[in-house]
């Protein structure tokens, strides 16, 4: 029986290792009863592993294989793995209770074994007075997890809880210590461990963040390695989200272009950390993979519509590479890394020959409302859009005195928008027009700040805060403590603190101390993405829903530009697709619409923030970076460019110290240099005595620059294209197939 029992476990053991996901040829994959479809991919997770918690979602079933074969645990909701520097010689465990009576120590176990799941044992020791019976629980390797839990057993009503260590003696350091239901086993040198989900539909988590498939834990030269081993598309589906956010560049065919090429380059590089027990990583050295935790429904579903498709160029797989920002050409893959040229991966313009664009235009007036020679037409503009404020198309119409009939007007119709308070106040003002005094007792009154301005405001801060005016020594308390609340809480424009408070509220005045005074404002925003115009409609992606809509463009509709230099009031803008835009809606129609512009070009990764960058890095701090790479560099003479790429990208680059001179080529220049692309261009400053102080580098993309560019492929979506022409514009001469 000894004999068929080993050679049971040497074929079932045979039989897991078996589980290659190189063939093509079966459907699917075992794993003890859990079954991963073909093809299977190894992602390392974690190399070198110190320690970690793996915790199951409905139980999981641990093996370990090596020498020998065992089955650790059956169906077992966590596990704590810890590799110790130092020779393990003491555990910990918790005792519950003691009795002189064996049965009632032995009942006490079995009732708290069905509350616990088990962990707690009756051990028979001898004192002076005989043998007594100890209730313990668990096994614990630190004190740390012990008094952890005894917050556990705290919560049944136990009380009078010991830890107890325990002198042991167990392997060489650099052994792999597991807690498994409240025991501690150890992991030889020479075996692997394969955490399994109990049932199919579970998942395993790391840390944390949860995973599909299974977990193995492999000895490697390099320690112990923790590999994901699932099937490809669920593998691509915590891929794609991290790669190209869906939640930022929602077109689905751009996220199904990027699947295609993650599906791909994944493939192509099957084994490629063979070394360490598994394929990929999950990092940028491979591709970004966030396991179940990352996956979001619009890039899963570009992963299912895309399934099994792969990019090949001459029946070959190719090595799918892509870049965050290309900054509006990619480069030839020589440029960048070493080798020979690729046919595939050339020099691509990341644009459209024939750029869609669309022109919304309205009848709206632009009226120039200024305060202290401060222009303030954008930020009230909301007012206007939502009949806060109803102007008249006067040129002169926000310089004159606001009126109290006008005021009222506003506080209503803001009212009718949202409730303010419960006890509205009319200003039982009897002139045509008001001055900041009354206009303060006027808004404290009607939006209930009464207790906020007489204690958020100290006496003295008051006089201090309106020390200049004129009309400080005949106010109130009263008065000064509520206009010295208004200001400092950036009601009141601050410049009232020199002013004469008994002049007239302009009203422009008005709109901007009505639009401070309006908190809730932003509530009545929405925001998304502008896609295509048509007749007198425009299709916007919500963002507060993932939904495209359309909305009515009202003839007179407020436009706002906003640029790096600011906001500002527009009678007409021109669109390409795919700009941020902040709008007011009513029933549908479109009553204010703001473009958030991205810089003044027509390239496809326009909405990147990295198209165009610049960084100032001081001569010392580059030859830091610099002297990491070459210590023999010295003091940091020059920079120098020798050849550019297609796109422009550095090529070839001497850097000259006053110790050595030396050239850098493709990548190695973004590494050295610590900058974000080799897209760039170098100015210097220099001191006073004509001494090098700092670099300048201006410069455009982010990554290596070479296959797609994935902020352009989002462009071509919005444009758009299919997923497969974003795909042929990027890699050359290509087809799109399908692996059985």
């Amino acid at each position: 029986m000894k004999a068929l029992k080993y050679l049971v476990g040497i074929f079932v053991t045979g039989f897991l290792l078996m589980a290659s996901p190189l063939e093509f040829g079966r459907d699917v994959d075992f794993f003890h009863g859990y079954i991963i479809q073909r093809p299977v991919i190894k992602v390392g997770l974690v190399t070198g592993l110190k320690q970690a918690v793996i915790k199951a979602s409905a139980g999981m079933k641990i093996y370990e294989v090596g020498r020998e074969y065992r089955l650790l645990a059956e169906e077992t909701d966590e596990v704590v793995i810890r590799v110790d520097r130092e020779k393990l010689s003491e555990k910990f465990s918790l005792q519950i209770a003691q009795s002189r009576d064996r049965q009632e120590a032995e009942i006490l176990a079995s009732n708290l074994n069905q509350k616990l799941e088990g962990g707690v044992t009756v051990s028979a020791e001898s004192d002076l007075n005989g043998t007594v019976y100890v209730t313990k629980y668990g096994e614990f390797l630190t004190r740390g997890q012990a008094l952890e839990a005894i917050h556990r057993l705290e919560t049944l009503g136990l009380k009078d809880i010991w830890i107890l260590k325990e002198n042991i003696s167990l392997p060489e350091p650099g052994t792999a210590w597991l807690q498994i239901e409240h025991r501690l086993l150890s992991l030889g040198t020479e075996a692997d461990l394969y955490f399994i989900p109990a049932h199919q539909e579970g998942y395993l988590s790391l840390d944390g963040r949860n995973y599909r498939g299974i977990f193995l834990l492999k000895n490697t030269s390099s320690g112990l390695s923790l590999v994901n081993i699932l099937n490809l598309e669920d593998y691509l589906k915590g891929v794609v989200p991290l790669e190209l956010s869906p939640d930022t560049f929602n077109a689905l065919e751009a996220l199904k272009a990027q699947a295609v090429a993650a599906r791909t380059y994944a493939l192509k590089n099957l084994g490629r950390y063979r070394h360490l027990g598994f394929d990929l990583t999950d990092t940028q050295s491979s591709q970004v993979y966030g396991g179940l935790s990352a996956e979001r429904p619009l890039s899963n579903q570009a992963v299912e519509e895309t399934a099994g498709e792969v990019i090949t160029y001459k029946g070959q797989l190719i090595d799918a590479l892509y870049t965050s920002t290309c900054g509006g050409m990619t480069e030839d893959a020589e440029n960048v890394f070493s080798g020979k040229p690729v046919p595939y991966l050339k020099s691509t313009n990341c644009s459209l020959e024939k750029q869609p664009e669309w022109l919304i235009e309205t009848r709206q007036p632009v009226l120039s409302a200024m305060i202290n020679d401060r222009d303030i037409t954008s930020q009230i503009t909301p007012l206007l859009a939502l009949g806060l404020i109803v102007p008249e198309n006067e040129p002169d119409y926000f310089a004159r005195p606001v009126s109290v009939e006008e005021i009222e007007s506003s506080l209503a119709a803001a009212s009718a928008l949202k409730k303010i308070n419960k006890h509205q106040t009319n200003s039982n003002l009897k002139s045509a027009s008001v001055n900041f005094i009354d206009l303060s007792r006027w808004l404290i009154a009607y939006f209930g700040w009464q207790e906020k301005a007489a204690n958020f405001v100290l006496e003295s801060e008051a006089k201090y805060l309106l020390q200049d005016s004129p009309q400080l020594p005949e106010l109130n308390s009263s008065d000064r403590k509520g206009l010295a609340y208004l200001i400092q809480s950036g009601i009141l424009p601050s410049y009232l603190r020199q002013s004469n408070l008994k002049r007239e509220v302009s009203r422009a005045e008005w709109a901007y101390i009505l639009e401070k005074s309006l908190n809730w404002l932003d509530d009545f925003f929405c925001r998304g993405l502008f896609i295509s115009a048509k007749d007198n409609l425009i299709e916007v992606m919500d963002s507060q829903n993932q939904e495209k809509r359309w909305l009515v463009i009202q003839p007179d509709l407020y436009l706002l530009r906003k640029m790096e230099e600011g906001t500002f009031p527009a009678n007409r803008l021109n669109l390409l697709g795919g700009e941020k835009i902040t709008w007011l809606e009513k029933d549908g129609r479109l009553w204010l619409l703001q473009v958030d512009y991205p810089p003044n070009t027509n390239v496809l990764d326009r909405n990147s923030i990295y198209n165009r960058w610049t960084m100032r890095v001081g001569r010392d701090e580059l030859e830091k970076n610099i002297r990491r790479y070459y210590p023999r560099l010295g003091r940091l003479v020059d920079l120098k460019v020798i050849r550019r790429g297609k796109s422009n990208r550095v090529a070839s680059l001497q850097i000259t110290g006053d110790g050595q001179q030396v050239n850098l080529t493709g990548l190695r220049i973004k590494w050295v240099l610590n900058l974000k692309d080799t897209l760039f261009y170098i100015d210097r400053e220099y001191d006073a005595n004509g001494q090098l102080t700092h670099f300048i580098f201006t410069g455009r993309g982010w990554g290596h620059g070479v296959g797609l560019c994935q902020v352009g492929a989002y462009g071509l979506a919005r444009s758009g294209a299919s997923y497969k022409n974003i795909l042929g514009h990027y890699y050359h001469q290509v087809k799109i197939e399908k692996i059985n």
